[in-house]
């Protein structure tokens, strides 16, 4: 990684996640859908990005919701929040996040 990546990637990790008041999104047993209010586009997700968003919606941070998701699905901290850093990127880009580029609380 570069460095300007490994400072992205680290802003990310301590930023906090919130799902817009433009953005609905509701899960079932094999997806999450997602509907962007101002595009009138709907996106689905599969179950484990439909519980990861989820979870970053309740977390202070992307780096809790990774811990988060460590445990539930036993798997190492790092891969979930490389994971979780690529689906905030594709969130972000459709609109359906808001990223608070300033460290939680």
């Amino acid at each position: 990684m570069t460095p300007d990546a490994v400072q992205e990637a680290t802003s990310v990790l301590d930023a906090r996640v919130a799902v817009p008041q433009h953005v609905v999104y509701r899960s079932f047993p094999s997806e999450t859908v997602v509907l962007n209010l101002n595009t009138g586009k709907y996106h689905g997700l599969n179950a484990t990005a439909g519980r990861m968003l989820e979870t970053l919606e309740r977390s202070a941070s992307v780096r809790a919701a990774a811990l988060t998701l460590a445990a539930e699905y036993e798997q190492p901290a790092e891969i979930l929040e490389r994971d979780l850093c690529a689906l905030c990127r594709a969130l972000l880009q459709r609109g359906l996040v808001e990223v608070d580029g300033s460290p939680a609380s």
